[in-house]
């Protein structure tokens, strides 16, 4: 049985190696472990069973802190966030609930909507850009226009 855990141990490593993350290397571990097991208890089927097994599990328990860094994604920035904190000015009254606004920040032009439904931003309103959601700007007006609002 101990050709069985050789070509099982083949087949996981040429996945591991045809894909770009970490998948089948735990059961490669394991199969080299049973594959020795089968080496010196051709008989004891069950022993290299639970040799795979077990060897598979602590291989994935103690690589698993390593995996989660290598394959963590990381937020990777875009030249879009350089528009968040900016100033601009809207172009086209904001309203969400009718699905309208136009701002103009840094030469560009975006769709921008507020944090709130209930506010509305008229033309001519210089805003700050707040985050950005798909191709929309969220936006606020400047503090200083609104305590005169």
């Amino acid at each position: 049985m101990f050709w069985i855990w050789l070509a099982l141990m083949a087949v996981f490593l040429i996945v591991e190696g045809a894909t770009a993350q970490l998948v089948t290397i735990w059961f490669a571990v394991g199969s080299l472990g049973a594959f020795i097991t089968a080496l010196a208890a051709p008989d004891n089927w069950i022993l290299q069973i639970a040799v795979f097994a077990v060897l598979s599990a602590v291989a994935l328990v103690c690589t698993r802190p390593l995996v989660r860094k290598i394959t963590s994604s990381k937020k990777q920035p875009t030249n879009a966030d350089m528009y968040v904190g900016a100033e601009g000015v809207v172009l086209e009254t904001i309203d969400n609930l009718d699905a309208k606004g136009l701002v103009k920040v840094k030469g560009s032009y975006w769709t921008a909507r507020t944090e709130s439904d209930e506010l509305k931003i008229k033309e001519g309103t210089r805003v700050t850009v707040r985050r950005i959601e798909g191709v929309k700007l969220i936006v606020a007006p400047l503090a200083e226009q609104t305590d005169h609002s």
